[in-house]
């Protein structure tokens, strides 16, 4: 190379001063092209933030068509937010209608109204930071006489989904370095939003609040991952990864396992050299910094602290830090360090992660950890709370329906091709990069590193395995397909579009040349441009123009009967789900929620449904008095639940819980027992005066049953 140079700067110094004049008009020609670079890169600019706004505005469109939201009753608005929806934004309700902002806070520090006869700090258990900021942002904003509360919230999460997009847009420009890769990745992300979003329809869901920042957070690792950056930008993009990390895990409660799979990602492209090392540990770092300080925030939450993904980070640099020759010697001789590093790490993981969970008492999560092991069939499970995951649709395996949607908008074929034509050129680095043994000198082992980073850039290698991840993650999970399905649209849409690997492919089957490449690169997104427009513009038009309205009556009585009827302190009991609506149309007691994260929470939530049970009427009523229930509520839906197969109903699960045999046709366990006393919610109803001397109806429409508990000294024992 140096002899080069010397060559070059000889003959430069030989040419003729006539010569240098000729290549004068060249340098003039320059001009123009720049300038078309920088028109190019204008559109590219204005792009995502023109695809970002078009975002907010359908997904907010679609919304206000579907329940014509903007001209329903408050109730029926609320009663929308469904679920644990519901009960997120209680809280920021509860926010606008404290007195003052340090009142509102004092009233989530010291909570009694969500969980009755239990003083609760809301700010440790649940991550509603989001609610509490933008309660005080309405406050103090000139908002009130122009724009009512709820449609703040809603404009601040559909706002979230512009930021969600543009972060999208901009990863997939990077790894492929044309920003028609971030349009098709945006435009694949709005077509395919059954499976890359609920935003739709579960608003205040922590997910829809979380992923826009999580993905903020993978555009700022990409570009920091790339090589050759200038002085300044790391710190800069390490100051955004560390700012977007903490974002996402201060909004969301199951930011530890997905740190845990970014971290496993790093870990495995550092255990191969397809990423520098330091960085690496800079990007664990950020994960711990950004975990502590959530845990500081909510007054020493100990579930973080015993999280896995920090005992892996801690036991990842351990074990690094003792094994330091792992990346040396031959083939055979780093395939066995590797393995024996890994079995390590992984071993050091648990013992700290258990070790950590004894000293801190957490049992939080187990119930997590019960339902994996249940999931992945290390043993038959009866535990209630492992069940009732189990039998949930959305925590079962991914449908097949799911790929029949992702093969008819052509992203599922694209990310095929584009994981084939990664996964070899990963293999391939991966197999140079431990394979050394040829490497006779440190400079030689340097050049062979570099050379594998031109094939496969550590930006792309990042994105291909966190892709990976993920993908096993969602194919196992179906609740967790977001995180997959929105970065398939960005990594499917990088590899088409990419220059480096179309060139990369095209000489593996001797095919290349500049030509090929440039037809290749650009061809396809336009013909898949052609096929959205002729395929799915007619059908959103028709969609966008498909007008419906609310309509949930029983329930818009019942919330309405609650507040005009009962004291305001009143206690109610009955599913999660509905008490989460009653907590926040009507502000009464609850005795448990849909926030699962608590173990006495969850044993609580159990004893509350013996409503449903084959339990006598004096054990249920001793039950709802120990959590000073005033009313229960019964629905229909649940008592003679048909929506799950025998097993998995509700009814099932507290009757093989309870040691008695299910109901219906079918097995039962030999162990299970025939229950002396008829199914509580039924029974109720008959009016027997075993059930009249504890409970007298006192509301009931088509769905709803509402029982009023008798005081003690009505009662004769």
């Amino acid at each position: 190379m140096a002899f080069l140079k010397r060559r070059k700067a000889s003959k430069a110094m030989e040419e003729s001063p006539k010569q240098k004049e000729d290549e004068q008009p060249k340098v003039k020609t320059k001009t123009g092209p720049v300038t078309a670079k920088h028109v190019i890169f204008l559109i590219g600019g204005i792009m995502p933030i023109f695809l970002g706004f078009l975002t907010s505005l359908y997904f907010a469109t679609l919304h206000e068509n579907d329940l014509w939201f903007s001209t329903i009753q408050e109730v029926e608005q609320e009663i929308s937010f469904r679920t644990e929806c519901g009960l997120y934004y209680s809280y920021y309700k509860q926010m606008l209608q404290a007195p003052t902002i340090i009142q509102g806070l004092k009233e989530l520090l010291y909570d009694n109204k969500t969980e009755s006869r239990r003083t609760i700090n809301l700010l440790k258990r649940m991550n509603i930071y989001q609610e509490v900021f933008l309660s005080i942002l309405y406050r103090i904003l000139p908002l009130q006489n122009y724009l009512e509360p709820v449609f703040f919230y809603l404009y601040t999460v559909f706002g979230l989904q512009a930021l969600y997009v543009i972060s999208i847009y901009i990863t997939s420009w990077l790894l492929s370095d044309t920003w028609m890769s971030g349009a098709l990745a945006a435009i694949w992300y709005i077509l395919n939003r059954i499976d890359t979003t609920r935003v739709e329809f579960t608003i205040p869901l922590r997910e829809n609040w979380s992923l826009p920042f999580f993905s903020l957070q993978i555009m700022a690792i990409t570009y920091y991952l790339r090589p050759q950056l200038k002085p300044l930008h790391p710190r800069l993009l390490f100051t955004l990864i560390m700012a977007s990390t903490f974002l996402f895990c201060i909004t969301w409660q199951f930011n530890q396992f997905i740190l845990l799979i970014q971290a496993l990602a790093l870990f495995s492209l550092d255990c191969f050299d397809m990423v520098p090392t330091s960085k690496v540990t800079s990007l664990y770092l950020v994960h711990v910094a950004a975990l502590l300080l959530v845990w500081i925030l909510q007054f020493n939450n100990s579930m973080l602290l015993g999280s896995l993904v920090l005992s892996f980070i801690l036991a990842a640099l351990i074990v690094r830090h003792l094994q330091r020759n792992l990346k040396s010697g031959t083939f055979g001789l780093r395939v066995l360090k590797l393995l024996l590093h890994l079995t390590v790490v992984f071993s050091l993981t648990v013992l700290i992660n258990n070790t950590s969970k004894r000293i801190l008492g957490l049992e939080s999560d187990e119930h997590i950890f019960k339902f994996l092991k249940a999931k992945f069939g290390f043993g038959a499970t009866r535990d209630f709370d492992a069940k009732l995951y189990l039998c949930e649709e959305a925590f079962g395996l991914l449908p097949y329906d799911t790929f029949q949607r992702l093969m008819h908008t052509l992203i599922f074929p694209s990310y095929l091709l584009a994981l084939v034509i990664t996964v070899s050129i990963a293999g391939t680095v991966a197999i140079r990069n431990l394979s050394c043994s040829s490497c006779s000198t440190q400079s030689q082992s340097t050049s062979i590193k570099e050379e594998n980073m031109i094939m496969l850039r550590p930006d792309m290698a990042y994105n291909l395995i966190h892709n990976v991840l993920f993908g096993l993650l969602a194919l196992s999970t179906m609740r967790m397909k977001y995180l997959w399905t929105s970065h398939m649209c960005v990594f499917a849409s990088a590899v088409i579009c990419s220059n480096h690997l179309w060139s990369l492919s095209l000489k593996a089957v001797r095919l290349y040349s500049p030509q090929w490449v440039g037809v290749m690169r650009f061809t396809i997104p336009i013909i898949i441009f052609i096929y959205f427009y002729h395929e799915f513009w007619p059908k959103i038009m028709i969609e966008l123009s498909d007008l419906r309205e609310f309509y949930d009556p029983d329930t818009v009585e019942l919330m309405n009967w609650i507040k005009l009827k009962t004291s305001k302190d009143a206690v109610f009991a009955g599913s999660m789900q509905l008490l989460a609506g009653v907590k926040l149309c009507t502000g009464r007691t609850i005795t448990n929620h849909p926030h699962y994260e608590d173990k006495r929470l969850r044993e609580r939530t159990k004893q509350i449904y013996q409503i449903y049970s084959r339990r006598s009427p004096a054990e249920v009523y001793s039950i709802l008095r120990l959590y000073g229930t005033d009313y229960i509520l019964l629905e229909d839906s649940i008592c003679y639940e048909r929506r799950h197969s025998r097993g998995c109903r509700l009814r099932d699960l507290l009757d093989s819980t309870n040691g008695h045999v299910m109901d219906g046709p079918g097995a039962n366990d030999p162990d299970l027992e025939v229950s002396p006393y008829p199914r509580f919610c039924d029974e109720i109803k008959s009016n027997d005066p075993s059930y009249t001397t504890f409970f007298s109806r006192v509301f009931r429409n088509k769905t709803f049953h509402v029982y009023k508990l008798k005081k003690k000294k009505d009662v004769p024992y």
